[in-house]
């Protein structure tokens, strides 16, 4: 404990457990200074995930502006044969208030607008990292299309494959996508990456936050696909990000594609229902002749 505190110029007076944390355990670090902080542990080998956390949330940083809160990490690595990283503390609280959900999205689409001006080497990041528990590669690749059809869509299928699990109609979807969104003119934005409603919220200062973020450059839609998944974000998230930037045509019918990565993740990490969700995607996708021409 005494390392820490010379690590974070504070002593530690108290560490209690908190909710929330599905994958690590989540604590709650009262400071001798008056600072509330919050950390993450798990087993060293799950080092490199923390990481990768810490690694997003930084590169979220660098674009947001002073309307979007993200928590700054202070600390990460291995303390007492854990996992360790700590940050500050997120005041959540204001879930009720229409108005927080309203600065969130504008806010994303701030981020995602700003993103652009400081270049990207194409689709994907300089480092795989993970969604959720599980691996995401990435790498760079100059066209959106063949980046979601490999690195994303078929990275799942092969993990799924290797599982014993295998999708009707999977394969000749594969060999579509990249001609489908061909015709989706697609800028490399900076994204969250894994924006269901557990990794966003409202503050009780009336301003949103995200964390736990799962960073690449991607087609910005992917954010705004993710955040209707899963019992989906409030109506004013949308409202106030469409307020700031609004989402070209077919954004609709495309958010179903790429949620797809986002079940078969669910499937491959849980199984269960997931699975069966995944399968009926990709039947659905198959047959919208509107998607495919």
């Amino acid at each position: 404990m005494a390392a820490i505190a010379a690590l974070l110029g504070s002593e530690v007076m108290s560490w209690q457990p908190v909710g929330g944390g599905c994958i690590h355990s989540a604590w709650s670090l009262q400071m001798g200074d008056g600072r509330r902080l919050f950390a993450k542990t798990n087993r060293p080998d799950q080092l490199p995930v923390l990481l990768a956390e810490q690694q997003g949330l930084a590169a979220l940083t660098a674009v947001a502006d002073e309307g979007l809160v993200i928590p700054e990490p202070l600390l990460c690595g291995e303390w007492e044969d854990q996992a360790l990283l700590v940050m500050t503390w997120l005041p959540l609280g204001g879930g009720g208030q229409a108005g927080s959900w309203g600065s969130l999205g504008a806010g994303l689409a701030r981020l995602h607008r700003r993103s652009l001006e400081s270049g990207s080497e194409g689709f994907g990041w300089a480092s795989d990292n993970f969604i959720g528990s599980g691996p995401q590669r990435n790498g760079w690749l100059a066209d959106w299309g063949s980046f979601f059809a490999d690195r994303r869509l078929g990275v799942q299928l092969a993990w799924a494959e290797r599982q014993g699990q295998r999708f009707e109609g999977a394969r000749e979807l594969l060999e579509r996508v990249p001609r489908w969104l061909a015709r989706h003119p697609v800028e490399p934005c900076l994204v969250h990456g894994d924006l269901w409603s557990g990794n966003a919220g409202a503050l009780t200062t009336g301003r949103g936050a995200l964390f736990d973020p799962a960073v690449h450059r991607a087609d910005r839609e992917v954010d705004l696909a993710m955040a209707q998944l899963f019992g989906g974000f409030p109506s004013s998230f949308f409202a106030g990000y469409e307020a700031e930037w609004p989402l070209p045509d077919g954004h609709g019918e495309r958010s179903g594609l790429y949620n797809l990565y986002h079940l078969l993740n669910h499937a491959n990490l849980f199984g269960g229902g997931y699975r069966s969700q995944a399968q009926r995607r990709i039947f659905a996708l198959m047959g919208d002749s509107t998607a495919w021409g």
